[in-house]
């Protein structure tokens, strides 16, 4: 994940398998710091369960916080928060993709369109590791 290019990667090894638009945070410059923040985390992480009965077309758990996350949040009295997924657009959306997302609109979640999050959805299991990058 490349949040300056706003652009989701899916790899197997080193090989790009496809490329995807986001949309991140409504601040998306820098590092999730607290819960409420409008920020998407930075750092490695892991798809660690995934919600079919959601608001948006499929969502996957990312597994934010990470220890250094609630160190950082604990520092400044707040807490970390949790909920951050990669999920599709909202249901009314229907079935269809975004050439790009024109603004950052989640609360700290990446958004792909949803045919990327079917795409998305079928090619990683659980455990799958996923890296944010500024």
């Amino acid at each position: 994940m490349l949040k300056a290019e706003h652009r989701l990667l899916l790899l197997h090894g080193d090989q790009l398998i496809k490329a995807y638009p986001i949309a991140l945070g409504r601040h998306p410059t820098g590092p999730k710091h607290w819960q409420g923040d409008g920020r998407t985390p930075e750092g490695s992480y892991v798809i660690d369960s995934r919600f079919d009965r959601t608001p948006y077309h499929l969502a996957l758990h990312i597994s934010y916080p990470s220890e250094l996350d609630r160190a950082r949040a604990a520092s400044a009295g707040r807490r970390p928060g949790g909920d951050i997924f990669i999920h599709g657009m909202p249901q009314r959306f229907g079935h269809t993709d975004p050439v790009r997302f024109f603004r950052d609109w989640t609360n700290g979640c990446i958004a792909v369109g949803n045919i990327a999050i079917e795409e998305i959805w079928d090619a990683v299991d659980d455990g799958t590791p996923i890296e944010i990058r500024p």
